[in-house]
């Protein structure tokens, strides 16, 4: 069985394509400046295939790239081939979900929106178990409990050395909506009380009251890399998953989410609506 690309491969020919183009080289003329064929350069922004990290260094400086984005770059060039704690049940999980996980295993930031349920980085076993419930082809008991292991797994991100910095914005409705059953629903309701305390979280509700938003059109998250440029911002629809990074997606995304947090309510004031509708429960 060939051997899945990973996201640093991804990320990494995503980067060469984007400091190519602003550097306004052609394939061949980037070739030419440091010595290698036009073919191998558009290897390089592909998202398979080996890369020699001497290569990948002396075109960022021939695209005048910074040094904390050549830094970065590097970086990724000489971990294309490493896998992930979740490598071992990789082909048995969505494509998507293995591009998931590892944009979040190199991940410094999230920025998260939420419109229908808690993000997966804060939901509580019960609380999961009860959403793998609900959908709409049934799944086996065993499976249930698989996904909902990885899901555990993923939240250790924000309990590594150097975790994970969150942010998270959620619709009313989230906190309104009862999953599983109230007592499921006052653990989870805790569990986030509790992340709103964390130094490293920040967690926001946009009351219904304020009407409309800036992300009528659902949830995403922004996923934050070491630079900038290595951002991503991921849309889960009932269908399927996209993974965006072109600059105008992501500055459209970057702004909406300014925006959701002008918007809702301060950390103190949506911790006060999470205990009230703990209490209605």
């Amino acid at each position: 069985m060939p051997e899945r690309t990973t996201t640093r491969r991804r990320q990494l020919g995503s980067m060469m394509r984007k400091l190519r183009s602003r550097a306004g080289l052609t394939l061949e003329e980037a070739g030419q400046l440091v010595g290698v064929s036009k073919a191998t350069v558009s290897r390089y922004e592909t998202q398979a295939g080996p890369v020699k990290w001497i290569v990948v260094d002396a075109l960022c400086r021939e695209y005048e790239a910074t040094e904390a984005e050549r830094n970065a770059v590097v970086g990724l060039a000489k971990d294309a081939k490493q896998q992930g704690w979740w490598s071992s049940v990789a082909d048995s999980i969505p494509e998507s979900m293995n591009l998931l996980l590892t944009l979040e295993d190199e991940a410094v930031s999230e920025g998260h929106f939420s419109c229908m349920y808690v993000p997966g980085l804060m939901q509580t076993r019960a609380y999961s178990t009860a959403l793998q419930r609900a959908n709409e082809l049934p799944l086996a008991a065993e499976e249930i409990e698989r996904l909902v292991d990885i899901r555990m797994k993923r939240q250790d991100i924000l309990s590594r050395p150097g975790p994970l910095r969150l942010w998270a914005i959620l619709d009313e409705s989230v906190i309104r909506r009862v999953v599983g059953s109230p007592q499921i629903m006052r653990e989870q309701l805790d569990r986030l009380l509790s992340a709103n305390e964390s130094p490293h979280i920040t967690l926001q509700v946009l009351p219904f009251s304020k009407g409309a938003h800036a992300a009528a059109l659902g949830s995403f998250v922004i996923i934050g890399g070491t630079e900038p440029a290595l951002d991503v911002v991921y849309v889960d629809f009932h269908t399927g998953s996209l993974f965006l990074e072109k600059d105008e997606e992501l500055k459209r995304y970057r702004l909406a989410f300014e925006y959701l947090r002008a918007q809702a309510l301060d950390m103190e004031a949506s911790s006060a609506m999470i205990q009230q509708a703990r209490k209605e429960l």
